[in-house]
């Protein structure tokens, strides 16, 4: 049975706790700035003006989301595809949620904001790495911020390391072969992906 009405919703989930409706804040503590010194890793939600929806991991060593102000953050871009498939969607429409994680750590911490693109500042030199600095930063201007539960976390186990089965897939270069008609041969893939050539380009 679809589910296309509030109520309908509400009669499934129940009513939240008042804890849970409460925990919104439009500003960062201390406690905020301290997950943010500390996550090495972000999904970056966006989606364009008619509603089509794009999720973007970023990461860089823990610390990379600069904060500006208490109600301003940025998150710096490296080389990469070019794509930009959710730069685009920022250009069309700024509304951003984001989801930081910090590894072996349950909870989540979730902002939501207005997003804009900045090709330099003055915090580009606060955003060095290896001697790169970003090629662009996306500024959220927060409206909402709270924490997660660990529910989702517990449930799928994700940091217990003997759940994990990445040999259960091919190699990255196969999954694309598969999927992607690719001039390139099985054998120029791997070596396109390989870990030490990827290595060598994060930055430069």
């Amino acid at each position: 049975m679809d589910i296309t009405t509030v109520g309908e919703l509400e009669e499934v989930l129940g009513s939240p706790m008042p804890r849970a409706l409460a925990k919104e804040r439009d500003r960062l503590k201390q406690t905020d700035r301290d997950w943010l010194a500390l996550a090495p890793f972000v999904l970056v939600g966006t989606s364009d003006a008619s509603g089509n929806c794009d999720v973007s991991p970023k990461g860089d060593p823990p610390g990379f989301i600069h904060v500006i102000d208490d109600r301003t953050i940025a998150i710096p871009e490296r080389p990469g595809n070019r794509r930009g498939d959710g730069y685009h969607n920022i250009l069309a429409n700024p509304h951003v949620g984001l989801l930081v994680l910090i590894p072996g750590r349950r909870e989540t911490l979730r902002i939501n904001g207005r997003a804009r693109l900045v090709s330099d500042a003055p915090w580009f030199e606060d955003m060095v790495v290896e001697g790169h600095r970003p090629i662009l930063a996306i500024v959220v201007d927060i409206d909402t911020i709270f924490f997660h539960c660990q529910k989702a976390f517990m449930r799928s186990q994700l940091w217990k390391q003997e759940t994990w089965t990445p040999e259960a897939l091919p190699t990255h270069a196969k999954l694309i072969k598969s999927v992607q008609d690719t001039r390139e041969s099985l054998d120029e893939l791997e070596a396109y992906y390989a870990e030490d050539r990827y290595q060598k380009g994060l930055y430069a």
